[in-house]
């Protein structure tokens, strides 16, 4: 298995290969080797920083020499006409950096806002937003920071750190019971003591996962707002809850105020709209 920093690697490596082929054409016929330069990142639209980290990693695995002075770290409340960094070097490095940084940037960024504003709305209670494996392939581990910046709560990070038995492990499974009776088998064979979560559709499944026991955790999959206070009251504590399917912006705060501790968005992830902002040269 590889380590975050390892996949962070591969994925600029690519990125850069991706980008560049054999060679930046543009600057490579107009800017000489030995130009010197320097340019800052400025903030276009109201939101929050995210990425700062990863973009040094950028900057310095393309080019060791470039310098970079961090202005406004991760996390940070940013407005239009902040700088939040400036960077120093090769003007042939600066220019063929920029799209990339940018690029994990502005995601970054836009997925951190987002993820404030549904943390803000579950202010007052005691329910956390999660993420969760709708991420763009090869941008997970960024993504998954940039929901952290946010404020938000990791799920899972994969198929490998946790156990999630959905519907269609269910209905493949021959029901609940066995699902989870296959489940801590497997776990018991392989020394294996992950975390259980499993997804119910209806009441009497959530009777079914009470009476067999073996989760930590119960998904209610597309529950209404009264559904879902009818299901946390029946499971009255006994095992974690986690609100999913169908669920908005508007609709968040009424779920959390049914008393689950989850709730897991999709769309911080695989509906965001990155942040605005751009990478100038300073003259």
């Amino acid at each position: 298995m590889y380590t975050v920093e390892e996949l962070n690697d591969q994925l600029i490596a690519l990125s850069f290969s991706e980008d560049i082929g054999d060679g930046d054409h543009t600057t490579l016929c107009c800017i000489p080797e030995d130009a010197m330069g320097k340019s800052q990142l400025i903030i276009k639209e109201e939101g929050i920083l995210a990425g700062i980290r990863i973009a040094q990693v950028v900057f310095h695995q393309f080019d060791p020499d470039m310098e970079v002075e961090v202005l406004i770290q991760d996390g940070a409340h940013v407005k239009p006409g902040d700088i939040a960094m400036i960077v120093t070097g090769r003007v042939r490095s600066l220019l063929q950096t920029e799209r990339l940084m940018l690029n994990i940037m502005q995601r970054m960024s836009g997925i951190a806002t987002m993820t404030a504003r549904y943390v803000k709305r579950l202010e007052g209670t005691h329910t956390r937003v999660l993420d969760t494996r709708k991420t763009t392939p090869g941008m997970r581990m960024l993504e998954k920071e940039a929901v952290k910046i946010g404020g938000g709560t990791n799920h899972r990070i994969g198929l490998f750190d946790m156990i999630l038995l959905k519907d269609n492990h269910v209905d493949f499974c021959g029901g609940i019971a066995n699902a989870l009776t296959r489940c801590a088998q497997y776990q018991k064979e392989k020394g294996l003591h992950l975390k259980v979560e499993i997804e119910v559709r209806t009441f009497d499944e959530i009777r079914q996962v009470m009476e067999h026991g073996g989760a930590d955790r119960i998904m209610l999959d597309n529950f209404s707002v009264e559904d879902t206070k009818r299901a946390v009251e029946m499971i009255g504590g006994r095992f974690e809850t986690e609100s999913s399917g169908g669920i908005t912006f508007d609709t968040l705060r009424d779920y959390a105020e049914c008393g689950v501790d989850f709730i897991s968005v999709g769309a911080l992830t695989h509906s965001v709209k990155g942040l605005d902002m751009s990478f100038k040269a300073v003259k």
